[in-house]
C-alpha cells in the first residue's frame, strides 16, 4: 500500500518542478516554464525507453474530438466537435481513460503523447501544441509541457502535430483510476480530410512475480502513405524461444475507417513477415480509428466511442508472430491509400531464463 504522507510530498515536489496546479484559463508562469522545445516536420523514430525487468507496459488512451452527428463512419468530411467530460468551464476539450497499473507494482517510467490536426473548419495556432493539462485520478489539473522536439507538418490538406512529455513521477505516486487529459490543441469543424486528435499515456511498471520481459518504446513523427512510403523499424534484436508471449502498441493519426490498404507486419527471422491484425483491426485496415487491446475495448474510458475518428491507439497480440521463436522483432508499417502520421510504438516480450 502506498504511504499517503509520502505520496503527498512526492506530488508536491513533482508539481513544483514540472507543472503548476491551475485552472485551464490561467497561463503558465514564464519564470518556471522551460524553453519551447522547437518543432520539426519529420522526427525519425528512435528508442525512448528500453529495459528488461519483471513487469510490463500498460497504457491509457482516448480521443479529444467527436462527430457532431454521432453516426459517422469515417472522419473525412465529418463535422467534428470536442469531447469535454470535465466540469471545468475553462477547458474546451477533455477525456478520460484508466491506466491499468497492477496493484503492488512500481511505475518505472511513464510518458504522455498527444496530437491532432490544427486545420479543420477552423485553424488553431500551433503555439499551444506543446502544452496540455493532465489530472491524475482524484486530482487537479496540472500543466504539462513537451520536453522534446514537437512533430508538426502541414501536408495533404492537414496540419498535423504530436508532442510528448515525461510524467514518470506523477504517474508513480498516483492512485489507481482514470486519468483526464484536456486542452489538446485540436481544431473543430469540417474539412475534406477530416479532423482528429487524442492522447495516450504509456507506462512501464515492475512487479515481483511477473515474468521477466523486455520492454521497448520508440517514438518520432513520421508520415506514411502512397507518396510518403512506409516505415521500417528494428524494434528489438534479441533472440526469443518458441511460443513467446508479446504485444505491440501503436499510436497513429488520421487512419480512416473503411479505407483499405493499411498494413502492419512483423518480421522475427528469415521467414516472411507476419501480418498483424485482430477482430477489431483487419489486416487491410488496421489504421481504422480505434482504441483497442487484443481486438477488444480494453480498460475503461470516458467517453468510450468505438470510432475515434482518426485517432488510433491499439495494442496487438504478438504470439502469432513469435510462435516459432525469433532472433529479431522488426516492424513494417504503411498505407497504400491514406496519408497517416505515426507517433509511437511500444513492445513487450517475455524472456525465459
Amino acid at each position: 500500500m502506498r504511504n499517503s504522507a509520502v505520496l503527498a510530498v512526492r506530488r508536491s515536489v513533482w508539481c513544483a518542478l514540472s507543472c503548476a496546479v491551475l485552472s485551464a484559463a490561467a497561463p503558465l508562469a514564464s519564470a518556471t516554464a522551460p524553453p519551447a522545445p522547437g518543432e520539426a516536420a519529420r522526427i525519425p523514430f528512435a528508442a525512448r525507453y528500453q529495459a528488461e525487468l519483471h513487469g510490463g507496459i500498460v497504457r491509457a488512451a482516448n480521443a479529444s474530438a467527436k462527430g457532431l452527428k454521432g453516426t459517422e463512419t469515417s472522419n473525412d468530411g465529418t463535422s467534428l466537435g470536442y469531447v469535454d467530460v470535465d466540469d471545468d468551464p475553462n477547458t474546451y476539450n477533455s477525456s478520460r481513460a484508466e491506466l491499468p497499473v497492477p496493484a503492488g507494482a512500481r511505475v518505472a517510467w511513464a510518458r504522455l503523447y498527444w496530437g491532432g490536426n490544427l486545420r479543420v473548419g477552423e485553424q488553431k495556432p500551433p503555439k499551444d501544441n506543446g502544452r496540455v493539462l493532465i489530472a491524475e485520478p482524484g486530482g487537479q489539473y496540472k500543466a504539462v509541457l513537451a520536453d522534446t522536439l514537437v512533430g508538426h507538418r502541414t501536408a495533404d490538406g492537414a496540419d498535423a502535430f504530436q508532442a510528448s512529455a515525461d510524467v514518470t513521477e506523477l504517474v508513480r505516486w498516483a492512485e489507481p483510476g482514470q486519468w483526464t487529459v484536456a486542452q489538446v490543441n485540436v481544431a473543430m469543424g469540417r474539412s475534406t480530410v477530416g479532423g482528429w486528435g487524442g492522447w495516450t499515456l504509456v507506462a512501464a511498471y515492475e512487479k515481483a512475480g511477473e515474468p521477466l520481459r523486455r520492454l521497448s518504446v520508440w517514438d518520432g513523427f513520421e508520415t506514411v502513405g502512397p507518396r510518403s512510403g512506409e516505415l521500417r523499424l528494428a524494434l528489438d534484436g534479441n533472440r526469443y524461444p518458441k511460443d513467446t508471449e508479446g504485444r505491440l502498441g501503436v499510436i497513429a493519426y488520421d487512419g480512416d475507417r473503411g479505407t483499405s490498404g493499411d498494413y502492419l507486419e512483423v518480421r522475427t527471422g528469415r521467414q516472411k513477415s507476419t501480418p498483424i491484425n485482430d477482430s477489431a483491426n483487419s489486416v487491410n485496415d488496421w489504421l481504422n480509428s480505434s482504441i483497442t487491446e487484443f481486438g477488444k475495448a480494453g480498460t475503461a474510458r470516458f467517453p468510450a466511442a468505438g470510432n475515434t475518428l482518426g485517432y488510433d491507439s491499439d495494442v496487438f497480440d504478438l504470439r502469432g508472430a513469435l510462435r516459432n521463436g525469433a532472433d529479431r522483432v522488426h516492424v513494417r508499417l504503411g498505407s497504400r491509400e491514406d496519408t497517416v502520421w505515426l507517433g509511437a510504438l511500444f513492445l513487450q516480450a517475455d524472456v525465459r531464463r
